[in-house]
């Protein structure tokens, strides 16, 4: 009896209120198929600009697509007789009470348009923060999302990058270059300069302003620290530094120039020199 009351009961509200709950449907699912069409159209729009930042492509389309979803929700709710004024209200009442729950995420998201403005690294530049290394790949709103170079995949929250220093190796067009070679104290200091040198010189990648220079850095127990120094384009700076130091040992070999490594004597005494 009582399911047969309710079934008459809800059979009559849906015929007094099919219009409001035929438009408010057809209202949700326009409503969140746009959100997600315009967020890919402004994420797509600031990459083709010139004059817009492409960090801030992340942030925006996901800006878009809540303000969108919050807009349809009030449509919705609006179509089936809810008013206006109560719907913002309880969205105030909302937002507060999730302000209050969610103050780490609320400071991510402030953190995540400091990062925006501040710009301490972008999109394809590689950092190093506390423990956290690798290539920006995407600032979101929320977190920044990241790559190391054995490709393991970060999501770091933004408010552990804005709160600690950043080094950012890619920021600067050119870096320094320093190659380290210990060369025997017998040998020529001299002639291991002009090996150096011509080897740095050579390279293409390899500027001429700084000039490349070599010096003798420390004296070693065993060796003659040496240093060779110049300056590349950041983007050629590992391959660089790589292939110098490989050139460099073949160089020196080649010019009959010892590079000393440290040795280990070990001395056996016989059980019968033990007895004496």
């Amino acid at each position: 009896m009582d399911a047969t009351i309710f079934w008459e009961s809800f059979s009559q509200w849906a015929a007094n209120n099919a219009y409001s709950t035929a438009t408010g449907l057809i209202a949700l699912i326009v409503g969140w198929y746009f959100a997600r069409i315009a967020s890919k159209q402004v994420r797509r729009l600031v990459e083709r600009s010139r004059t817009i930042d492409n960090n801030i492509g992340p942030v925006l389309s996901q800006l878009v697509r809540y303000s969108i979803l919050i807009v349809t929700a009030v449509i919705v709710l609006s179509q089936f007789g809810v008013a206006t004024t109560s719907i913002l209200a309880v969205l105030g009442a909302a937002g507060l009470a999730i302000a209050l729950a969610l103050q780490g995420t609320l400071s991510n998201i402030a953190a995540g348009v400091m990062l925006i403005w501040l710009r301490p690294f972008s999109n394809g530049e590689y950092i190093e923060s506390n423990s956290i290394a690798g290539t920006i790949d995407e600032i979101g709103l929320f977190a920044t999302k990241l790559h190391t170079p054995d490709g393991v995949y970060l999501f770091v929250p933004n408010s552990e990058l804005w709160n600690t220093s950043i080094t950012n190796f890619d920021r600067l067009k050119t870096r320094r270059v320093d190659v380290n070679v210990g060369i025997a104290y017998g040998a020529s200091i001299a002639e291991a300069r002009k090996v150096l040198l011509r080897i740095a010189t050579r390279d293409g990648r390899v500027l001429a302003d700084p000039t490349p220079a070599v010096f003798v850095d420390a004296l070693g127990d065993s060796a003659v620290n040496l240093v060779a120094r110049c300056w590349v384009p950041t983007n050629d700076y590992w391959d660089t530094i790589r292939d110098l130091t490989e050139e460099a040992k073949l160089a020196l070999d080649k010019a009959g120039i010892e590079i000393p490594y440290n040795t280990l004597d070990v001395n056996l005494i016989s059980s019968a020199q033990e007895k004496k």
